[in-house]
């Protein structure tokens, strides 16, 4: 998959016949077609990627390859951007989240109530991004360009039988960015968790492995909302995710 870059959840595991991490990579990204806003990939995304007997996975997170280390480093990297409401690349961002959610609405400004219909806490969206930084921004609108359909059918609550009061779309973004950077652990210098090993090795099947990990993510929250029947008052409860 290409994708142009615009400037936890616990996973689920299925026993499956054995496969390779090459074989089911594949399998990470949805595509917007007919199945587009449906859960039926999500089985398929992150039930693959866990199949290798664990000493094989521990063998290769001691064992980095090259482009593994790279493409780690540019993701560590990215995880330390803090959002800077000054910084210009960080306003087009945003702009550009708006215009990829909303192409036939005009933004006013990047303090402005529109905001809110895209379920951020108040007129400034860069109040909202906090501990998950600017990668979240990032993954939001990599969600919004990559796979609109699914981003659209999320962001309008069009599917199953949604509560009178639904959880803050763009919120729960942001969120589940943070709550993935704490699943993966990739911060510590070693690997500590086997979740974080398996990764890594998507990460070299893929660079956008973080982004595509996201979109999923989202779409099993949204499910988990349905499935569960929540409402706004458990957003807090619900989307972390317990």
């Amino acid at each position: 998959m290409r994708a142009e870059r615009s400037h936890g959840y616990c996973v689920a595991i299925r026993t499956m016949p054995p496969c390779s991490i090459s074989r089911c990579s594949h399998a990470l990204v949805p595509s917007d077609d007919s199945t587009s806003g449906s859960p039926r990939w999500l089985g398929r995304s992150l039930s693959c990627v866990c199949i290798k007997r664990k000493g094989a996975y521990e063998r290769i997170g001691n064992n980095l390859t090259p482009i593994q280390v790279e493409r780690l480093q540019r993701l560590k990297h990215r995880m330390e951007v803090y959002f800077d409401a000054s910084r210009h690349e960080h306003q087009e961002a945003l702009r550009a989240l708006w215009s990829a959610t909303y192409p036939d609405q005009e933004l006013i400004g990047l303090i402005s109530d529109q905001w809110k219909q895209m379920g951020w806490q108040g007129r400034d969206p860069s109040t909202d991004f906090r501990g998950a930084g600017f990668i979240s921004l990032e993954n939001l609108l990599f969600f919004a360009k990559t796979f609109n359909a699914s981003f659209q059918k999320l962001l309008n609550k069009q599917g199953g039988k949604r509560s009178a009061w639904e959880y803050p779309f763009a919120v729960a973004g942001v969120n589940i960015t943070f709550m993935i950077m704490q699943m993966l652990d990739l911060q510590s210098s070693k690997p500590r968790t086997f979740i974080r090993t398996v990764f890594i090795q998507m990460l070299s099947e893929d660079e956008w492995a973080f982004d595509l990990l996201y979109c999923v993510a989202f779409m099993v929250m949204d499910k988990q909302w349905l499935d569960r029947n929540a409402s706004y008052m458990e957003f807090n409860v619900k989307c972390c995710l317990n």
